[in-house]
């Protein structure tokens, strides 16, 4: 079988192992372990500035009962930062272009919180299916439309993320293919080509932050609805 370009999203494998797992271990290895030194240095001290900036704005919309999550929110937008980073170095794999790996992340999330709320507050979370002052022969078409919204957050959430980082990877590779193959033919229209791919290498490091905020916060507005 012929290779295409979708091959660079394949997770691969040596000896049958998946190199999925390793990927994920990578980006947790970045960030330095807790010590009982008084003293740290400039990279743990950004990191945990970044990390208490990110846990408070994020919280701060919420009541008091879901600031339990805030460990769990903030943890899983460091792992999704560090992996989206990280891909985009040269001969790197991107889990989160995997859509299994994020289906696998938003499914439980999701149906965590429409859990918590069912059993916090079970007549609120049960009345966000039926807006208030429906008309009563508009009622069971509405009931269905809200409940087939509702299962489809989880399916938007893992594919907001998937197609975003794979657009980018792919106009990144497709304009690398292209700068090279002109610059037997044309060098000036291969170094503007080269820039090209500068610039959306840069778009690409906004994307990657800004698909793993969206993740996390519309994760946030959920649980708020529900507590």
């Amino acid at each position: 079988m012929s290779p295409t370009l979708f091959n660079q999203f394949m997770s691969p494998q040596i000896l049958g192992i998946p190199l999925v797992i390793l990927a994920l271990l990578m980006s947790s290895a970045i960030f330095p372990t807790m010590n009982n030194r008084w003293l740290k240095n400039r990279t743990s001290t950004l990191q945990l500035w970044t990390i208490n900036l990110f846990t408070k704005q994020l919280m701060l919309p919420l009541n008091k009962t879901s600031h339990q999550w805030s460990i769990i929110l903030t943890s899983l937008m460091a792992m999704l930062l560090t992996t989206n980073l990280l891909g985009l170095l040269p001969y790197t794999f991107t889990p989160t272009t995997q859509l299994s790996m994020n289906m696998g992340l938003a499914i439980p999330m999701w149906l965590a919180t429409v859990l918590v709320g069912l059993r916090n507050q079970p007549t609120t979370s049960l009345g966000h299916l039926l807006p208030e002052g429906t008309p009563t022969s508009l009622t069971p078409i509405l009931i269905i439309i809200e409940t087939i919204s509702l299962f489809i957050r989880p399916l938007a959430l893992g594919v907001r993320l998937t197609a975003n980082l794979t657009a980018g990877h792919l106009l990144i590779q497709l304009t690398s293919i292209a700068s090279i193959s002109l610059m037997s033919t044309t060098f000036t229209l291969s170094v503007l080509t080269t820039m090209t791919l500068l610039l959306l290498t840069i778009l690409e490091l906004a994307v990657a932050m800004i698909q793993a905020y969206v993740f996390v916060l519309l994760l946030s507005l959920y649980l708020q609805e529900n507590t």
